[in-house]
């Protein structure tokens, strides 16, 4: 089976590649340094050639409204578009747990507008809405932070490692097309502001946490269900305790 991974050459990306190759699957990563820009069309054709399933990991570089949403509509009827005309027939996309909840956001808001997109296409598709990453904490402390103090919502978090994205979305490439939307989470749920606490602790940062419920997620008040799955989710195996005692190692 002919795969094409968008974004390939990421974080989640680089890790499904690698899986799938293990498995015997005739894997391309494709991206802007290998020649694939979905954005502008550049090279899409030919990454697409005898392709069966495709799965979509780019994300946008910017996180500025506008330029989301121009991301993802740009690179969305790009991708569809030359799918249409290769004969894909399976398209994998992962988006974000709460996307539908989290539109005061703007990057929440081109995500939804790629998931229509997907949803009206001809193509079959699976979309695959994943919890926030392990590897992303110190970032989400870095959005809430001014001098030394770190302003959070205490709302709950549901983080996944990105071993188990990969492993998630190796198995959906693999799988027929649900024209639907499936979950994955982490195992434990914490509270947002506590788990940087812990983080920036471990890491001996010397910020300082203090919850707020009224703190903004890039853009989006949180409740105690945005950023959890309560949708029968796959759960990820690697704990937080687990996936830190990994990156402290690498």
């Amino acid at each position: 089976m002919k795969i094409v991974i968008i974004g390939g050459t990421g974080l989640i990306g680089s890790k499904t590649v690698e899986r799938l190759r293990k498995q015997g699957h005739d894997v391309l990563a494709a991206s802007p340094n290998t020649g694939v820009n979905t954005v502008t069309g550049e090279g899409l054709a030919a990454a697409l050639v005898g392709c069966d399933v495709v799965v979509d990991l780019a994300n946008s570089p910017s996180f500025e409204d506008k330029a989301v949403l121009e991301f993802f509509e740009a690179s969305g009827r790009n991708l569809l578009r030359a799918e249409k005309d290769a004969g894909v027939k399976h398209h994998i996309a992962l988006s974000v747990v709460g996307t539908e909840r989290l539109q005061e956001s703007g990057y929440f808001r081109g995500k939804l507008a790629q998931e229509k997109l997907i949803k009206a296409s001809a193509i079959p598709y699976t979309i695959v809405h994943s919890t926030q990453f392990m590897e992303f904490v110190g970032g989400i402390a870095k959005s809430g932070t001014v001098g030394d103090t770190v302003r959070l919502s205490p709302a709950y978090i549901q983080p996944i490692a990105s071993d188990d994205v990969a492993a998630a979305m190796a198995e959906v490439a693999v799988s027929a097309p649900i024209n639907g939307t499936v979950e994955i989470a982490g195992p434990e749920r914490f509270r947002l502001n506590e788990l940087v606490a812990r983080y920036l602790e471990a890491t001996g940062d010397v910020r300082k946490v203090q919850p707020d419920p009224e703190a903004r997620y890039f853009g989006a008040r949180l409740d105690d269900g945005s950023l959890v799955s309560d949708n029968n989710p796959r759960l990820g195996q690697i704990t937080f305790e687990q996936w830190f005692a990994m990156a402290q190692r690498n």
